[in-house]
């Protein structure tokens, strides 16, 4: 900052000092003019002045997005939703925001494959296991097709992430059972992208609740 700039600043905020109070306006014409009630005023407008421009953005504290992350935990509240701290600020933000939307679609393939996307970033397959097996144009074997006897009330969550060591197994099982139907099984397995030459990790929970 020049000291010109500096000067020019302080100019401005004296002239701001001795400016009567814009309070004057709302009072009957016979005080307006009154210069030792524009100073009195402009004690009261100092003090609320801030607490005015506060309020003037307070829709701001309620967007998910845009909240100071301390209020993050109270917007979820909202939700009835119980936030993990271990969880990257951002998702905790679009979890949020997604929220209400995920609760209409609990229980369905879309409401978990959203759920699954929101915390590992990528977007999950899930096969539905239905009896015997059905081929179509985008059929892959041992990917969303199987053959044989299928197993019925089960599904199939597969993740296709750069670095499977990079997401909590144990949370993506917390989403996955806290989202899926209650009588439904499950397999899960997290495998490399096919550009990467490490083995794939496959895992297996036919995991049920009552």
């Amino acid at each position: 900052m020049t000291t010109e700039t500096w000067l020019t600043e302080a100019e401005e905020k004296r002239a701001l000092d001795t400016e009567p109070s814009k309070y004057l306006k709302y009072l009957p014409g016979l005080y307006q003019e009154d210069e030792f009630m524009g100073r009195f005023l402009k004690i009261f407008e100092d003090i609320l002045t801030p607490i005015e421009r506060l309020i003037g953005q307070v829709h701001l504290y309620f967007d998910p997005k845009l909240a100071p992350d301390g209020l993050l935990p109270w917007l979820a509240s909202w939700v009835d939703l119980v936030l993990d701290e271990e969880w990257a600020v951002e998702k905790r933000r679009r979890l949020i925001g997604s929220a209400v939307e995920l609760y209409q679609w609990r229980g369905t393939r879309r409401g978990l494959k959203e759920y699954l996307e929101i915390y590992t970033g990528v977007e999950p397959e899930i096969t539905e296991h239905l009896g015997g097996f059905r081929l179509g144009e985008q059929s892959n074997l041992g990917w969303n097709t199987i053959l044989g006897e299928g197993q019925d009330h089960c599904f199939t969550v597969t993740l296709e992430m750069d670095d499977p060591s990079a997401v909590d197994l144990d949370k993506v099982r917390a989403i996955i059972e806290a989202e899926k139907p209650a009588h439904a099984a499950y397999n899960l397995k997290v495998v490399r992208r096919e550009h990467s030459e490490a083995p794939p990790e496959d895992e297996h929970y036919p995991e049920t609740s009552g």
